[in-house]
């Protein structure tokens, strides 16, 4: 399998802790989106979305978008709840995850920190958006140390990539004790370097 990824990307990343915590075989191929690879024609023949990850599977077949990605390499493992119920959960906030998190989490931090923008230059409903989608997060593991229970699934790998690093984009995660505990459980969970 070929992994085309950027590292400073958690929609990439996820891939590979993937890849990783199942021991999936892989070669990693940096892409940089910041040096315009995945718009060249060899990348948007592989990936018209012209996105990063994307992945070539042993038998040949692309396939992108991160959470499509992570479900089909984890298909009948521990990181997908049998019960059909939990399973919906996970999907839920997987869905969650690129609608209300990713958008203003990963956005802040892409424009902060590699773009070099000052927060005062951008929208302020992105903040806004960003800090209401870490207090759900902080709601939801009230109850349970991972988002669908007491085992970590996809949808923890879905949500911890930028979540890890929101205060690269400019989100304080001192007000959500219970968001930097289960950061924690997750890359132990999946021996991520913190």
């Amino acid at each position: 399998m070929k992994i085309y990824g950027d590292s400073i990307s958690g929609n990439c990343l996820k891939v590979k802790w993937v890849a990783d915590s199942l021991g999936r075989s892989y070669d990693w191929i940096e892409t940089s989106v910041l040096a315009s690879q995945s718009r060249t024609p060899e990348f948007l023949a592989m990936n018209p979305a012209s996105q990063v990850p994307a992945v070539i599977l042993d038998d040949g077949r692309p396939l992108a978008q991160s959470n499509a990605i992570i479900l089909y390499l984890a298909e009948g493992s521990a990181l997908i709840p049998a019960d059909a119920y939990a399973r919906a959960r996970m999907l839920e906030w997987m869905f969650w995850e690129q609608y209300s998190h990713e958008p203003y989490i990963a956005v802040a931090r892409f424009q902060l920190a590699y773009l070099g923008k000052t927060a005062s230059a951008l929208d302020p409903k992105i903040f806004e958006r960003g800090r209401a989608a870490l207090q759900r997060m902080e709601d939801a593991l009230a109850d349970t140390p991972f988002l669908v229970g007491a085992a970590v699934s996809l949808a923890d790998v879905a949500l911890v990539a930028y979540t890890r690093v929101a205060h690269e984009g400019g989100f304080d995660l001192k007000a959500y004790p219970r968001v930097r505990a289960w950061i924690g459980r997750v890359e132990a969970a999946l021996h991520i370097a913190a």
